[in-house]
């Protein structure tokens, strides 16, 4: 669903009271945060996404690092999850179901997360995901509202997914894009979440079905102020862009365009294969960081200390409310 569609589904929802409620759908951010102690809240998400490869075990593993990264977007560390499943039982083989789940198990081990169970229905289109729980003390939440101005952005994936994952289903891609994409949707966000947390990040989204812009735009928004992103900074695998130029492109494309109609400002002289890939919806995408100037550089070798060899300060924060500016 488009985040226009999306938002007028919302409009009509009263937003729940509760003290104890740190973060919930006001500022459209990655997961809610519950306290249930002073030093300890819960963090909870649910995803799930249609296949994006054919590999069903591949699948499990791509749709599951989706769903924990929320619970990393916010500071927390992911503790259980549940399968949410949608099986087209009469169409597909019920082997293939059971590698998506070896999949998504694998994943959740990797990350340190107990599969506690789920659910599963019977639905034509096959569908795949999980919701997930962590923990986070409640002074340490990272939202997507905190950015401050001056601050440094640091993107820690390349763009490109939806592109590559598009041209994949007509047989369009390479192989070679094909792989760097699993590898990139299956790297969990959990390093980078936590050096972070250990150099004091003041905000953080995960980028991913509303693009680059999409969700930097909701930090700029809840954050009350704007994003300057410098195009030529973003990573992104290089074969999006040939094939963006060829229109293999998603819905999002266009929807995350409407999205932030009037709040973005991108200069003339980007390219636009470089603008459809600003704007293409990721699937388990990297963290865009928010962090002070003094510490940006300090993370930024951090994480390639740890093998997030694809992390790039890609911009600041700007006294532009609301906006985001895209310079060459």
């Amino acid at each position: 669903m488009s985040p226009t569609e999306l938002g007028l589904a919302l409009a009509g929802l009263s937003k729940p009271v509760d003290e104890n409620l740190l973060v919930g759908i006001e500022t459209a951010d990655d997961a809610g945060v519950y306290k249930i102690a002073p030093d300890l809240a819960l963090v909870q998400t649910l995803d799930f996404i249609t296949p994006i490869v054919d590999d069903p075990y591949k699948f499990g593993q791509i749709a599951a690092t989706n769903s924990i990264s929320d619970v990393y977007a916010m500071g927390g560390r992911p503790l259980t999850a549940l399968n949410i499943v949608c099986f087209p039982i009469n169409k597909v083989d019920i082997e293939a179901l059971g590698l998506i789940l070896k999949g998504g198990q694998d994943k959740a081990t990797e990350a340190g997360v107990a599969l506690v169970g789920g659910h599963t229905v019977d639905d034509d289109q096959l569908k795949y995901g999980m919701s997930v729980t962590g923990l986070v003390h409640p002074e340490k939440v990272v939202r997507n509202s905190s950015a401050k101005l001056g601050d440094q952005l640091i993107l820690t994936k390349p763009l490109g997914t939806g592109i590559i994952s598009t041209a994949i289903k007509k047989r369009k891609a390479s192989s070679e894009a094909e792989e760097q994409i699993y590898q990139s949707m299956t790297q969990l966000n959990k390093i980078a979440a936590e050096e972070m947390q250990n150099l004091g990040a003041h905000a953080c989204t995960d980028i991913t079905g509303f693009g680059l812009i999409g969700h930097g735009w909701e930090m700029a928004r809840g954050s009350g102020l704007g994003l300057k992103i410098s195009a030529s900074q973003v990573p992104l695998f290089e074969e999006a862009l040939s094939l963006a130029k060829k229109g293999l492109l998603t819905r999002g494309d266009r929807t995350n365009r409407e999205y932030v109609k009037g709040c973005y400002t991108i200069d003339a002289s980007i390219s636009k294969e470089l603008v459809h890939v600003l704007f293409d919806p990721q699937t388990s995408g990297g963290l865009l960081i928010s962090i002070a100037p003094d510490r940006a550089k300090a993370l930024l070798e951090k994480l390639w200390e740890r093998g997030i060899l694809a992390a790039r300060i890609i911009g600041e924060v700007i006294d532009k409310p609301g906006q985001v500016i895209v310079t060459p």
